[in-house]
């Protein structure tokens, strides 16, 4: 066994002649332990987090879509639909209108997007299961859904027959208008179903079928908004961003679900780089004190070390011998603590051990990723503690 690491290990779990250093070793080792274990359970709350906040758009955005790069729509040809289909990996996609309209019900208004869709469309996006009120969409009928938020700012509920919802949206057009009263496209709709799916959707978006949506924008049967693909789940939905894009004649932009929610992404990305960052931080901190240890070990094993000297190990030898011991407390100490982390967090996801309200547990996860970036950041902070308590021997070796 290699001289530096067998003494190392001595030293370790041997106890000193001195209460002093058994008590700083001590508490030295419970600074890496409550560091590694704070650093895993915030870790795993703001995983947990970010998949319960992402959880509400995953429900609603599809693993693609297709827009155009110019203007609100764009052709998409028979031919064009036949190359989509026979793409390997696409599973379903569903053609979507998109516009800004003018929403009016009892002099109560509203502005919103209508969100036409086809018959496909929920073979794509599950949003029927976010119904809290009434049913989906009724084919060959001038019906929609809306959102929570809409119901309740217009005071409005499903199957009114007697008070439809009127929808206005601009004529298409240049130049000044002349006559008010002919400046917008409008109809009346019913409104079948009410959904819930986060705040921000629910003021926003008014489901028709895209029947209904392009009489009332006067569009071409074959002009769509957007399309939107469900890709196989084993499948890379950005190794079929080019392939699908070769398909349309036209320009087009194909962004996956990470790019509809740049901005969700981004500002989770970056709190949990901040959380990250700080904890990092208060860990380095607590590493202090294995540096501490190690030089009062340095200092009480003075006259060994002159011994090891005088029977010929070298001063880099030495010097190992108490860079081994702090890197030993620095990993023991982490992978404990990481342990005891993942012992926690697992018990949250079974058993509720900590809820938000009385029937939401607050959310965690355990992720491959955080035991890495934990054990790895615990190690090598540990070792360059380490590294450097153990450069003090060339001070003792000189006296």
């Amino acid at each position: 066994m290699n001289f530096s690491f067998y003494i190392a290990k001595r030293y370790l779990f041997a106890k000193s002649s001195s209460n002093v250093i058994n008590i700083i070793t001590i508490v030295a080792a419970i600074g890496v332990f409550a560091g590694a274990f704070s650093l895993f359970i915030v870790l795993s709350g703001f995983a947990g987090l970010k998949n319960f906040s992402l959880s509400f758009s995953n429900d609603f955005d599809p693993d693609l879509k297709v827009f155009p790069e110019k203007g609100k729509t764009f052709d998409f040809s028979e031919m064009e639909k036949e190359k989509l289909s026979n793409i390997k990996g696409v599973v379903h996609y569903s053609e979507v209108i998109e516009e800004r309209v003018f929403l009016d019900f009892k002099s109560k208004n509203k502005m919103a997007f209508i969100k036409g869709v086809d018959e496909h469309f929920l073979k794509v996006n599950q949003v029927d299961s976010a119904l809290v009120r009434g049913s989906w969409l009724i084919e060959d009928s001038p019906n929609v859904v809306i959102g929570n938020s809409i119901s309740m700012d217009l005071s409005l509920g499903v199957y009114d027959y007697s008070n439809l919802l009127k929808i206005f949206v601009p004529k298409p057009g240049k130049g000044q208008i002349m006559d008010p009263t002919g400046a917008f496209n409008s109809k009346n709709a019913i409104v079948t179903g009410i959904y819930s799916i986060n705040e921000e959707l629910d003021s926003k978006y008014v489901f028709s079928t895209i029947d209904f949506a392009r009489d009332l924008l006067d569009l071409e049967q074959n002009l769509v908004s957007a399309l939107e693909i469900r890709v196989a789940e084993d499948y890379d939905p950005d190794v079929l961003k080019d392939e699908i894009a070769a398909v349309f004649d036209s320009d087009v932009n194909v962004k996956n679900r990470a790019q509809l929610n740049e901005s969700l992404y981004r500002m989770l990305n970056t709190e949990n780089l901040a959380v990250y960052l700080i904890f990092t931080l208060v860990l380095i901190i607590a590493l202090f004190n294995v540096v501490g240890s190690i030089i009062m070990v340095i200092l009480d094993k003075k006259e060994n070390i002159k011994t090891y000297f005088s029977l010929g190990a070298t001063p880099g030898e030495i010097r190992n011998i108490f860079f081994f011991q702090g890197t030993f407390l620095s990993v023991f100490g982490g992978i404990i603590g990481l342990v005891a982390g993942l012992i926690l967090v697992f018990l949250q996801l079974e058993y509720n051990l900590v809820m938000i309200t009385p029937t939401l547990p607050y959310p965690v996860a355990i992720t491959v990723q955080n035991v890495i970036v934990v054990f790895l950041t615990i190690s090598s902070l540990g070792i360059g503690a380490s590294y450097l308590a153990s450069s003090r021997i060339a001070k003792v070796l000189q006296h």
